[in-house]
């Protein structure tokens, strides 16, 4: 391989982990007291534990080849029914927990059977299911953030702490250790992945590409749904559109993802240092007191960027 594509190479596999190293470095010597130390990365782990959570979701569909656009949409929807149960139904917050679950993993049920059963492209399935999913949201609160009666109890389970650990954190590391270990340690993993990789020689195989796309929705379903009962419980309340905003986050976190160690492939740890390098990129701006308008303009940039290296993996990977 010519010195140049070994170059290129090495920048595909390992850029977003220098990267990050390079962002850590800078902002420990431009912010020496506040940016290196114990509290803010823990912090930093915090604020990312759910965008963490729902792009792990979103990463499974992603492997078996497909996306799923509906899931901001669906996790602010769920952040709002989780409150709603609560306050307006008076369940108990374990019951109205395990019913949204079950309405995040029905959403990807019905996701993934519209894409495979019914041919649909999943940009265009799962784009509708999202607006479908707007309309639900505004018809169930008429717009209005669910904010009074909110009992303490739910709003610990984002705002607590285990031994000094946030919960969130705690929640992340089991949502994603689990999924890391389907995929990458389970005859299921295998299957999710040889459908990612060539679904008619899966099918030949033996292997029900159907029913693992649909897993791959489910997977990304729950995990929105997990993230916006979260949410919900860290802003006490449960509002219209407060998880819209993950949407191009996790997309983005997927994509640098697969830009680690990889050749262009997505994978679960991948998406985490993906998520990582957007938290810390945020908390250097934050700390530095630099303007909204730029955390947009990082975000942006580091999509763009995420898929120009996730392409050249997969190029130089068939070369």
């Amino acid at each position: 391989m010519p010195h140049y594509k070994s170059a290129l190479a090495f920048l595909a596999r390992y850029g977003t982990i220098i990267g990050l190293g390079l962002m850590i470095a800078t902002f420990a010597i431009i912010s020496p007291v506040a940016f290196p130390t114990f509290s803010n990365a823990v912090n930093v782990l915090n604020q990312a534990s759910l965008a963490m959570i729902i792009a792990g979701g979103l990463t499974t569909a992603v492997i078996v080849g497909e996306l799923d656009l509906s899931i901001g949409f669906a996790a602010s929807m769920e952040g709002v029914l989780v409150t709603g149960l609560i306050v307006h139904n008076r369940l108990p917050i374990a019951v109205a927990v395990l019913m949204v679950i079950a309405v995040g993993a029905l959403i990807g049920l019905v996701n993934g059977l519209i894409v495979t059963k019914a041919r649909v492209n999943s940009v265009i399935a799962t784009l509708g299911m999202g607006t479908i999913i707007v309309g639900l949201n505004f018809a169930y609160s008429s717009g209005v953030p669910i904010v009074a009666g909110v009992p303490e109890a739910f709003v610990e389970i984002s705002l607590g702490r285990f031994h000094g650990i946030p919960n969130n954190v705690i929640i992340m590391a089991a949502a994603l250790g689990f999924l890391w270990f389907l995929v990458e340690r389970t005859s299921i993993g295998q299957a999710i992945q040889a459908v990612g990789g060539n679904p008619a020689a899966a099918r030949l195989s033996g292997i029900n590409v159907d029913g693992i796309k649909i897993l791959g929705f489910i997977a990304s379903g729950v995990c929105a749904a997990i993230t916006g009962i979260l949410l919900a419980a860290r802003l006490g309340s449960g509002t219209t559109s407060a998880a819209d905003s993950y949407l191009l986050t996790a997309f983005a976190a997927v994509f640098l993802g697969s830009a680690t160690l990889r050749d262009g492939e997505f994978h679960i740890f991948g998406t985490f240092i993906g998520v990582l390098i957007i938290a810390i990129g945020f908390n250097g701006l934050a700390i530095f007191g630099a303007p909204t308008w730029t955390q947009f303009v990082f975000q942006g940039a580091i999509l763009i960027i995420a898929v120009g290296l996730s392409s050249l993996g997969r190029v130089l990977a068939e070369e």
